[in-house]
């Protein structure tokens, strides 16, 4: 079957209508990590540039995307979104306060260190008491170019540490589930217990 095409002004009507409120720089947000058994939540929040020739071409849900059309994305969103942040919150933080509480954490994190911003879309959660305000989109990485742009960005940024994470601790096999809860990645946790960077929290049913 061929791909299907990438409808990038079906990805920018939100922030079409955003412009036309006004509203110049527009910033979008996205958490990959909620699920995983191990590992931090990773929020990232990126400034795109909204002229129609600075479209990174391909942008979607990262989800939808192999790793390594990721990488390539990630690497052309970097080079020109005008401001990125990201935060992380590790499996330490997720177990005191719970995994939804980190990621606000974070994505409040995200937003203050943001030097201008008129509007935040945000996949999906809401938040208030923020620095800059923002706008709550359900399905947002799907819906929205800058909320999809922020979700590759996250999920190569994590995706990456759990690389690293893999080589520290072998047995769990990190670089394959990314610390999700695979057949495999439950079957090593039962054999060798939990490594310092399990959620204490998700795994306790599996003991």
């Amino acid at each position: 079957m061929p791909k299907k095409t990438i409808d990038m002004q079906e990805l920018l009507v939100y922030e079409k209508q955003f412009l036309a409120q006004g509203k110049k720089v527009i910033a979008g947000m996205d958490e990959v990590g909620r699920g995983p058994l191990a590992g931090p939540v990773v929020v990232a929040c990126v400034v795109m540039p909204l002229d129609e020739d600075k479209i990174v071409q391909g942008v979607t849900d990262s989800k939808k995307l192999s790793a390594k059309r990721r990488e390539e994305l990630y690497d052309r969103i970097m080079a020109v979104a005008s401001q990125c942040v990201i935060c992380q919150a590790d499996n330490v933080e997720i177990d005191e306060i719970n995994i939804l509480n980190a990621t606000k954490r974070c994505m409040k994190d995200c937003i203050d260190g943001l030097t201008a911003c008129d509007i935040v879309m945000v996949d999906a959660v809401r938040l208030s008491d923020t620095k800059f305000e923002t706008f709550p989109l359900v399905k947002g990485d799907a819906k929205s170019y800058s909320i999809a742009a922020a979700s590759i960005v996250a999920k190569v940024t994590r995706d990456r540490l759990m690389d690293e994470y893999d080589d520290i601790y072998p047995h769990y096999g990190f670089k394959q589930n990314k610390g999700y809860g695979t057949a495999a990645h439950i079957a090593a946790l039962k054999e060798y217990g939990p490594c310092k960077i399990h959620r204490n929290t998700f795994i306790k049913n599996f003991f």
